[in-house]
C-alpha cells in the first residue's frame, strides 16, 4: 500500500474529507509535494510556520540542542539551559507592558500545545481566585481537551458532556454582556482577535472596561494569544495593540517555529500557588522540552531580529488588496498578517479553495465562519511571493 492508503486505514480520522495532501519537502513559504511541484502556504501550517517552514536558524537550534541532551526529567525539577533562556527572552518581550495592576508577568510555564496552556491557566485562575466560573467569548475556540473545549460551542462539545461546569459567555465587543462578570468569577478569557469566528478583532474600549470590571471583582483576565503570538498582528503581542498586558497571557502556534510548544504566563505571586495546596499543582512530562525550547527561542530572535513588524501590516495591506479585487469576495477583515475573506456561502468558498491548490495556493476556513477564507501567511513573506498569490488569486 502506499502512503495514501495507509494514512486513510492507519490514521485515526477526523472528518469524512481530509485534504490528503503529501507533501515531502518544505521551505519558506513554499511544501514541495512528490513530484516537486510548489504550494504557497498561506496559513502558514494554521499560525504555527510565522517565520516559515524550516528557517536555517530554527534547524540549527533544533540541531544544536540534539547533540547536548534530549528529554531530562519532568517539567520544573532539572535546570535545563533551552528552557532557562527561553523564559528570560519571553519575559523580556513583556517589558513595555504591566497588567493594569501594575504586576509584570514574569513566570513561564511551558507546555506541548495551546490547549494544554489553556488547561494550565484554568487550573490557574480557579486555585489563586478560590471561585470556579470561567467566563468565554461566543464562538470561540481555546482547544478540544475537556476543560478547553467547555469554553467552546454547543456543535462541538454536545457529544462530550459532561464538561465543566460554571461556563458563562459573552459577545465580543457587547457592553452590556460585561456585567456579568461579578464576584463569583475565577477568570474571563479572550483571544485579542477572535481567530476561528473569522477574525474578528476586539474594540480597545470593550477590552478597557472589561479588564476594570474584571479588576473590581478579583477576576483574572486570560488573554489567548495562541494565534495572535509572536507577530501576526504586526506587534509581538496583539496586547500591545491594547497598551497592557492580562493576568495570564497564552502561547503556542507561532512560538515554536514549527516545533511543538506552548505555554501560559503569569506574574510570579499568582503562578506560585502551585507550590503548595498541593504541592506539585500542575505537572507535565515533555512541557517545555529542550529541543523545542531551543527552536522557540530561536524562533522569538529572528522575529525579534530580522523581521521589521512594521512591515507586516504593509504585506498584510497589500494582501487585503489583492483578495478584495477578487469577484466572489465580499470583503476582507484582519489585522496583520492575520486576515479573513468573507464569501457567500460555504460552497463558493470550498469551490474557491479547492482551485486556489490546484494552482499551488494553499488557503483554509474557519471553526466557527465556514464561508470566510482564512489568509495567515509566513510574516517574512516575501515581495516575489505575494505577487505570487496575487497571480492565483487574480489569475
Amino acid at each position: 500500500m502506499d502512503n495514501r492508503q495507509l494514512f486513510l486505514q492507519n490514521l485515526a480520522q477526523t472528518s469524512d474529507s481530509p485534504l490528503a495532501l503529501e507533501f515531502t519537502y518544505a521551505e519558506g513559504s513554499f511544501l514541495f509535494d512528490k513530484h516537486q511541484k510548489p504550494y504557497l502556504d498561506l496559513i502558514s501550517g494554521i499560525s504555527v510556520s510565522n517565520v516559515g517552514h524550516r528557517h536555517p536558524k530554527v534547524v540549527a537550534a533544533i540541531k544544536n540542542q540534539v547533540d547536548s541532551y534530549l528529554h531530562q526529567m519532568v517539567y520544573g525539577e532539572y535546570i535545563q539551559s533551552p528552557q532557562v533562556k527561553l523564559a528570560s527572552a519571553l519575559v523580556d518581550s513583556f517589558s513595555k507592558l504591566n497588567t493594569l495592576s501594575g504586576a509584570k508577568i514574569d513566570n513561564v510555564y511551558f507546555t506541548n500545545s495551546g490547549t494544554e496552556a489553556v488547561e494550565g491557566a484554568l487550573k490557574l485562575a480557579k486555585r489563586y481566585t478560590g471561585k470556579t466560573e470561567i467566563i468565554a467569548i461566543k464562538n470561540s475556540y481555546h482547544g478540544s481537551t475537556h476543560g478547553a473545549l467547555s469554553l467552546g460551542e454547543e456543535q462541538f462539545k454536545r457529544g462530550f458532556r459532561p464538561l465543566l461546569p460554571g461556563i458563562k459567555k459573552i459577545e465580543r465587543n457587547n457592553l452590556n454582556d460585561i456585567i456579568k462578570v461579578n464576584k463569583n468569577t475565577a477568570a474571563v478569557i479572550i483571544e485579542p482577535i477572535g481567530a476561528e469566528s473569522g477574525i474578528l478583532e476586539t474594540n480597545l474600549d470593550f477590552i478597557q472596561k472589561l479588564a476594570q470590571r474584571c479588576q473590581e471583582h478579583g477576576t483574572l483576565l486570560i488573554f489567548d494569544e495562541i494565534q495572535t503570538g509572536f507577530g501576526r498582528t504586526g506587534k509581538f503581542w496583539a496586547a500591545e495593540h491594547f497598551g497592557f498586558l492580562p493576568d495570564i497571557m497564552l502561547s503556542a502556534k507561532g512560538m515554536g517555529g514549527g516545533m511543538p510548544i506552548g505555554a501560559f504566563m503569569a506574574p510570579q505571586h499568582i503562578m506560585a500557588v502551585f507550590k503548595e495546596n498541593p504541592i506539585l499543582g500542575h505537572i507535565t512530562t515533555f512541557g517545555g522540552h529542550p529541543v523545542s525550547c531551543a527552536a522557540s527561542l530561536a524562533t522569538l530572535e529572528i522575529i525579534r531580529d530580522e523581521i521589521d513588524l512594521v512591515s507586516i501590516e504593509v504585506k498584510g495591506k497589500q494582501i487585503k488588496k489583492i483578495f478584495e479585487k477578487h469577484p466572489l469576495v465580499k470583503s476582507v477583515r484582519g489585522k496583520g498578517l492575520m486576515l479573513a475573506a468573507q464569501f457567500e456561502n460555504f460552497e463558493i468558498l470550498k469551490t474557491t479553495i479547492d482551485g486556489f491548490i490546484e494552482k499551488g495556493l494553499i488557503t483554509d476556513w474557519f471553526l466557527y465562519c465556514d464561508n470566510a477564507m482564512r489568509i495567515s501567511p509566513p510574516l517574512n513573506i516575501s515581495e516575489e511571493e505575494i505577487a505570487f498569490v496575487e497571480s492565483v488569486v487574480l489569475g
